[in-house]
C-alpha cells in the first residue's frame, strides 16, 4: 500500500515561487495516477494537476497552466510541483493524492482518489 506525504509548503510574496514535494513510501509509484489538489478555507477541494497512469500525459487546471508544473524523480517516489507567479488565490492546503483505478476522464475528480497524504500549507500574502 502506498502511503503519501507532502512538504515544502511555506509563505511567500505574490509574484514568487514555491516547489512542493509528494513523497511516496511502501512502493513506487509505477502505474498510479498521481494528482494535486488544492483546499482553501470555506471552499470545496480543487483539482490542480495530475499525471497520467502511465506518467506519460500531464493535465492543469486552465487557473495554474503556464504558471505550475509537475516533475517526477527518475525512482518514481517523489513528485513535484513547482508554482511560479504564485497569487494570493493560490493560498490552500495542498494535497497530492494517488489511485490505480483512475482513468484519464476522470483524473480531475478528487473523489476517484483512494490514497492521499495529510497536505501542506501554502500561504501567498505580502
Amino acid at each position: 500500500q502506498v502511503q503519501l506525504v507532502e512538504s515544502g509548503g511555506g509563505l511567500v510574496q505574490p509574484g514568487g515561487s514555491l516547489r512542493v514535494s509528494c513523497a511516496a513510501s511502501g512502493r513506487t509509484l509505477n502505474g498510479y495516477a498521481l494528482a494535486w489538489f488544492r483546499q482553501a478555507p470555506g471552499k470545496e477541494r480543487e483539482f490542480v494537476a495530475a499525471y497520467s497512469r502511465t506518467g506519460g500525459y500531464t493535465y492543469y487546471d486552465d487557473s495554474v497552466k503556464g504558471r505550475f508544473t509537475l516533475s517526477r524523480d527518475s525512482g518514481k517516489r517523489t513528485v513535484y510541483l513547482q508554482m511560479d507567479s504564485l497569487k494570493p488565490e493560490d493560498t490552500a492546503v495542498y494535497y497530492c493524492a494517488t489511485g490505480t483505478g483512475v482513468i484519464t476522464s476522470s483524473i480531475r475528480n478528487h473523489k476517484q482518489y483512494p490514497i492521499w497524504g495529510p497536505g501542506t500549507q501554502v500561504t501567498v500574502s505580502s
